[in-house]
């Protein structure tokens, strides 16, 4: 029973953890190891970063959020640039990381896209509110650049023109996240690192810091092998208008990607390791699985390492995962 005593006795407040907020979820990502697909091949560990727990659900999460902080650290957007827009082209992941920072820091967003892009990314954008600028489907990833560039041209004082193929945040996000977090999780034990190409942020940002950390690492850069191609993000350099943050000279080896090869690699992931992501990513592990293959037949041991750079949810209308 109770007594009177006991009811003057108050608890003290349960401790509540507080939560992140949406820049502080960014980065930190775990990492798969693919066990089925590499079974054949002694001495081999296949690992790649799961970059779609990022909360925009991409790796472009990191150099949007780098870009973004450098940008109110300067004075380009924030409360001293009231009603700015940030403005940028896109085919799609960095375009939703602005879209969703722009939503969560309160500044308007304005991008240019391909007008191909995934109905999944339209949707996406369109529902955290950024205002679409439609280029030509043909030209890709180029059309976007070029009209961005048009629409900062004439417009300057209207936007903050992040120019993510220019800017140096994109590759130090990088740096200073994916490579540091690779060597952490890998213990130092890393021997290759695999990264397709499109604004080759990713790919230039990590493999510098990663050669820094060791200098043996060996860094191999994947990209289409055509100028029209279904990997979608990734850019055939030879053709294409080449990001001024693109430095040839750090990989040690480039690796032309065919489409159907990512096709096909995106529903074996789907089927036999139980991880569904996108043509970029299906590449890069269909790359990073090549280079395994190469050093398990000359007998070493390797422990490799790419980038999943997001998931299927933006490519499921695709027809590839039926046919």
């Amino acid at each position: 029973m109770s007594t009177a005593a006991d009811t003057t006795i108050t608890a003290e407040p349960a401790k509540v953890a507080l939560g992140k907020s949406i820049l502080d979820r960014i980065g930190n990502t775990p990492m798969v190891r693919f066990d089925r697909i590499t079974a054949h091949l002694p001495g081999i560990t296949l690992l790649a970063k799961a970059e779609f727990n990022n909360p925009g659900g991409s790796v472009k999460d990191r150099p949007a959020s780098y870009i973004i902080k450098d940008a109110f650290d300067r004075g380009g957007l924030g409360p001293s640039r009231p009603g700015r827009s940030l403005l940028d082209a896109t085919s799609g992941n960095t375009g939703i990381a602005y879209a969703m920072l722009g939503a969560a820091m309160q500044f308007p967003v304005t991008l240019c896209m391909p007008a191909n892009v995934s109905p999944e990314r339209k949707k996406i954008l369109q529902a955290y509110g950024a205002k679409i600028q439609w280029s030509a489907p043909d030209e890709g990833s180029d059309g976007a650049i070029r009209l961005a560039r048009k629409l900062a041209a004439e417009e300057g004082d209207k936007f903050y023109y992040a120019d993510q193929y220019g800017n140096d945040n994109n590759w130090r996000a990088h740096y200073f996240t994916t490579a540091e977090e690779i060597w952490f999780q890998t213990e130092g034990r890393i021997t290759h690192f695999v990264a397709g190409l499109g604004t080759s942020g990713t790919f230039v940002g990590t493999s510098r810091r990663l050669r820094e950390l060791n200098r043996d690492i060996k860094c191999i850069s994947m990209q289409p092998d055509a100028a029209f191609n279904g990997l979608e993000g990734l850019k055939h350099m030879p053709t294409a208008i080449v990001p001024p943050i693109y430095d040839e000279q750090i990989a040690d080896r480039n690796v032309w990607a065919d489409t159907e090869v990512a096709y096909a690699m995106a529903k074996r992931l789907g089927r036999e390791e139980g991880i569904l992501v996108g043509v970029s990513a299906a590449s890069n592990v269909a790359t990073a699985l090549q280079i395994a293959v190469e050093e398990a037949a000359a007998g070493r041991e390797a422990v490799i390492v790419t980038i999943l750079c997001d998931s299927a949810d933006k490519y499921l209308s695709e027809r590839f995962w039926t046919e």
